[in-house]
C-alpha cells in the first residue's frame, strides 16, 4: 500500500486529494492547522491519519517529521498555499504579507522536502510534488499584478528544479503542478475547473511521472508549462 503525505488537507484541493487517494487504497497522512475543526476531513473513509501542522511553523514541521520517522512516504504532496493580500496591483504591495506568502508557498515546500527526504527515499515511488500555478510562469505573464503570489510560485518552480538535480542521485523525482483555476475557497465560485476534475487530472499526471520528468512543470491536464 503506497503512502501519501498531504499538507493543507482540511479544504479545497487538499481535502479532495485526501478523499481520492484514500478511495484508491493509499495510506493518507493528512495534515492541517486545526484537525479538531476539519469536519469534512475527519469524515473521509479509508486508511487516513490526520495530524496537526501549520507549514509556516518550521519547528512544527521538524516535530511531525520525527513523529513520522518510521513511515515510507511514496508521495510528499505540498498542497498548502496562500493567495496573499487582495491588494495586488502595482503600488499596493503589502510587504509583510509578501513575506508570509513566500514562507508558505516557497520556503515551506523546501522545508518539507528537507525534513521528509529520508522517508521519501525509503519508499517505492520516491515522489515530491508541489502545487504551483500558471501564474508563476514568467514567459506567460501578460497581465501583470499579483506580485507576491506570482513571485512565490515562480520561486517554487526554481526550488523544484534545483531539488530535481540535488535528489536525482537518491532516485527521487520532483515536479510542480498547476491545478487549473479550481472552484475552491482560494479559487472562488466563478472558477472554471471542478476540484474533483482538477485532482483526478493531477493524480493522473503524478501516476505517470518518471525520472525523465523530474524538475518539470505540468498542468492538471498533463500539458507542460513553460517557465
Amino acid at each position: 500500500m503506497p503512502t501519501v503525505l498531504i499538507t493543507g488537507s482540511n479544504r479545497g484541493l487538499g481535502l479532495e486529494f485526501a478523499r481520492q487517494y484514500a478511495a484508491a487504497g493509499w495510506k493518507v497522512l493528512a495534515t492541517c492547522r486545526e484537525p479538531q475543526n476539519a469536519t469534512e476531513l475527519n469524515t473521509v473513509e479509508g486508511d487516513i491519519q490526520v495530524l496537526p501542522l501549520d507549514v509556516s511553523d518550521f519547528l512544527a514541521i521538524d516535530t511531525v517529521s520525527r513523529i513520522l520517522s518510521a513511515e515510507k512516504i511514496d508521495l510528499l504532496l505540498n498542497n498548502a498555499g496562500l493567495n496573499g493580500s487582495p491588494a495586488i496591483a502595482f503600488g499596493e504591495t503589502d510587504y509583510e504579507d509578501w513575506s508570509e506568502v513566500f514562507r508558505v508557498n516557497t520556503q515551506a515546500p523546501l522545508k518539507m522536502a528537507e525534513c521528509f527526504v529520508e522517508q521519501v527515499a525509503n519508499s517505492d515511488k520516491k515522489l515530491i510534488v508541489s502545487l504551483s500555478s500558471r501564474l508563476g510562469s514568467i514567459s506567460e505573464n501578460d497581465e501583470g499584478e499579483q506580485y507576491s503570489y506570482r513571485s512565490s510560485k515562480a520561486a517554487l518552480n526554481a526550488v523544484n528544479k534545483s531539488m530535481s538535480v540535488d535528489l536525482a542521485g537518491r532516485g527521487i523525482t520532483t515536479a510542480v503542478l498547476h491545478p487549473g483555476w479550481a472552484r475552491t475557497d482560494m479559487g472562488g465560485p466563478n472558477a472554471a475547473v471542478d476540484p474533483v476534475d482538477s485532482v483526478s487530472g493531477m493524480r493522473a499526471v503524478i501516476d505517470n511521472l518518471t525520472s525523465a520528468d523530474s524538475g518539470r512543470n505540468f498542468s492538471y491536464d498533463g500539458s507542460s508549462i513553460d517557465w
